[in-house]
């Protein structure tokens, strides 16, 4: 396990244009903080002057982070490993995820003994440390399965249809427990689908950002099903200001919405990406759907709007042109596979 704390300040290392609120002495651990989500959210963390610590397994390169960022490589599943990063913290982020929808039915067995039960272990050892709060990252997208009605609300039934909901689902329950017996306090945040700056768009996760990728490879989209399928997207800003806020909030919904509010289909989002790219068409390839993808989700984002006073601030236009621009910069290290870890199972 290594810890280190030099390299260059980058160049944008809140991320967000949004002031953010005072976190000055808060000491957060961010699990998964070399993945897509949590690079973004440990600059954000540092930028608003919260003692920032990124837990990952892999090394991630000094210029990716905000230098003020502590780095730790380990095992989520290495206990004593996650037992040294969470003491003495006052909040942990936890970030980490198994797979990925699809691939996760091929093995549900493999899926739900990893992060769940990993994740068990995590919360003895902060029920130890005293930790004030856990934040964790879950699905919107995955954990309520093919929904009744759209928008879906909190409180719609929870029926995943991938073993990487499901285990989104143990997750959040093993929370409520925990609050139950020992009075840990957390916070659920169930995001839509993000994208934005480090998200490579190599990984197969995140529609956007492999769609982005293929382009700028000169490489036809690939369009699962009729393109109809419809996601609600936000900015990768928009989530990080949401987990910022949820540090804070003490009020009684401990499980919260956080996406656009506003579906597009994959269709639609072609057609955008054309726009942003300023082409007049972008070749697509069809392929059979998958059985891990619902027709539709869209997330009902009324609750987070009045508990957090949070909405999303990144219109899809401005978000898409500045993801194109930071994934042309750093296309060459996207294919060598240098600027973020596995952004699959890390945020």
């Amino acid at each position: 396990m290594s810890d280190t704390r030099q390299g260059p300040q980058p160049l944008d290392p809140a991320g967000s244009g949004q002031p953010a609120p005072s976190m000055a002495g808060l000491r957060c651990l961010v699990l998964g903080g070399g993945g897509f989500l949590g690079l973004n959210l440990c600059n954000r963390l540092a930028a608003a002057g919260a003692e920032v610590t990124c837990f990952s397994r892999s090394h991630i390169q000094s210029e990716v982070l905000d230098r003020r960022v502590a780095r730790v490589t380990g095992q989520f599943a290495d206990r004593l490993a996650i037992a040294n990063a969470v003491e003495r913290q006052d909040v942990v982020f936890h970030l980490i995820a198994g797979s990925i929808p699809e691939s996760s039915n091929r093995d549900p067995s493999a899926e739900l003994a990893a992060a769940p039960i990993a994740t068990l272990h995590l919360l003895e050892i902060c029920r130890s440390a005293r930790i004030r709060k856990l934040v964790f990252s879950s699905s919107g997208g995955a954990i309520y399965g093919i929904p009744r009605a759209i928008p879906i609300p909190e409180q719609a039934p929870t029926d995943p249809i991938s073993a990487y909901g499901i285990g989104k689902l143990m997750i959040e329950k093993s929370l409520h427990l925990y609050r139950h017996l020992h009075g840990i306090d957390y916070q659920i945040l169930r995001i839509a689908n993000p994208y934005g700056r480090f998200q490579l768009g190599t990984k197969h996760q995140g529609l956007i950002g492999s769609y982005i990728h293929r382009v700028l490879l000169g490489l036809p989209l690939e369009v699962w099903g009729t393109g109809e399928v419809v996601r609600d997207f936000l900015h990768v800003d928009d989530v990080s200001d949401a987990f910022l806020a949820a540090v804070s909030y003490d009020g009684p919904h401990k499980v919260l919405n956080v996406g656009s509010g506003r579906g597009l289909s994959v269709n639609q989002i072609i057609a955008e990406l054309e726009v942003a790219f300023g082409r007049d068409r972008l070749p697509c390839i069809h392929k059979p759907s998958r059985a891990a993808d619902v027709p539709a989700n869209v997330l009902d984002t009324a609750l987070i709007r009045s508990e957090l006073d949070w909405q999303p601030r990144v219109a899809l236009r401005e978000g898409l042109i500045s993801t194109i621009a930071w994934m042309r910069a750093h296309l060459a290290e996207i294919g060598a596979g240098a600027a973020a870890p596995h952004p699959a199972r890390e945020g």
